[in-house]
């Protein structure tokens, strides 16, 4: 693994980072709380959560549940919470299950980051995150059908204004120590970076955004901002919802994994997803190569890469990742991943 700088706030953290979304429904506390442990013998010190998380399925019942199971493990382990760089996120519009499906706002800000705080009983959020914008996004395979919202371009600036004033607040308070997005657009991240350096609050560091084999919206428009503005992205389902381990090839479908739970993946599922996967996991064989380790490791080489998110349902699962955790491909490898994307370039 590498320590790559978040943004330009001096906080350094890894190029893997261990996501939750899982922890209060497929995954146990019990098991929660072994991965957390594992995670940071192995070296990583990148946590994500969210407050709306668990997910698989998501549900009013325990919306709140992953940031209390952190919290209960940063609890049994008070020593071991400056080992790591704790990030989560605020929910936004249209998520009936916080605030009523209220919009991010300076009157959300606070009671949001009080709730996280006190679920993950900390004092302090390294990351804090806007899970999605306000004005929509082309994210989870809404690019099909996007185009720009309607909404008057004067009244998102001004709200964009006052949620990084009521981010500063926090910032001022020890809440929060840095600020990033989530599912953002180039012209969304250009914006709140323009604000910030007017004035109006904490830089962005990082965005979080989808990206894997499968899906690289980011590739363009994106990396170019990202590297230019030190705004990293924090890549999450890197492993394409499990596609990418093979194991939904030739129409299987394991107990308890995500398609069990959600049959059409998120919008994910079709015919294309799979031919391209069949070419990725060739491309490991011919290699004798781990596709897991493989998808990764690809991730890590971007170079507007801060850190590659992955989720793992079961302790045999992490185990699984963090054997090649410090995996480097070759260039013929790099060459065959890139023949692949030209051939299978939008899967989903």
């Amino acid at each position: 693994m590498e320590m790559k700088p978040l943004g330009r706030t001096g906080i350094m953290v890894t190029d893997l980072c261990l996501g939750t979304m899982t922890f209060g429904t497929q995954t146990s506390e019990a098991d929660a709380h072994i991965q957390m442990d594992m995670a940071l013998e192995a070296g990583i010190n990148f946590v994500d959560a969210a407050e709306m998380y668990p997910v698989n399925p998501i549900s009013a019942e325990t919306v709140g549940r992953t940031e209390e199971i952190l919290g209960n493990w940063n609890a049994a382990n008070p020593a071991r919470r400056g080992d790591y760089v704790l990030a989560t996120k605020h929910s936004g519009a249209g998520f009936t299950h916080a605030r009523n499906g209220a919009p991010i706002s300076a009157e959300t800000i606070p009671e949001a980051v009080e709730g996280s705080l006190r679920r993950l009983k900390t004092d302090s959020i390294d990351l804090y995150q806007f899970h999605w914008p306000n004005r929509g996004s082309y994210m989870f395979r809404q690019n099909w059908t996007y185009a720009p919202t309607g909404k008057n371009t004067d009244d998102v600036l001004a709200n964009m204004q006052e949620c990084l004033e009521a981010l500063q607040v926090q910032v001022d308070k020890g809440n929060i120590r840095a600020f990033g997005l989530s599912n953002e657009s180039a012209w969304g991240t250009a914006q709140w970076l323009r604000l910030a350096e007017a004035g109006a609050g904490p830089r962005v560091a990082s965005v979080q955004n989808e990206y894997s084999l499968l899906c690289r919206h980011f590739d363009t428009d994106m990396a170019e901002l990202s590297v230019h503005e030190d705004v990293g992205l924090m890549a999450f389902s890197p492993l394409a919802a499990g596609y990418l381990t093979g194991k939904y090839q030739g129409g299987a479908v394991p107990g308890g994994s995500r398609m069990s739970i959600n049959a059409e993946m998120g919008g994910r599922k079709s015919d294309r997803v799979l031919d391209a996967v069949a070419a990725y996991l060739e491309i490991a064989e011919r290699h004798g190569l781990d596709p897991v380790h493989m998808a990764l490791a690809w991730c890590r080489t971007r170079k507007f890469m801060l850190s590659a998110i992955f989720g793992a349902t079961t302790v045999e699962q992490l185990e699984r990742i963090l054997a090649g955790q410090d995996l480097e491909l070759s260039s013929e490898v790099l060459n065959e991943i890139t023949a692949a994307h030209r051939a299978f370039p939008m899967p989903y």
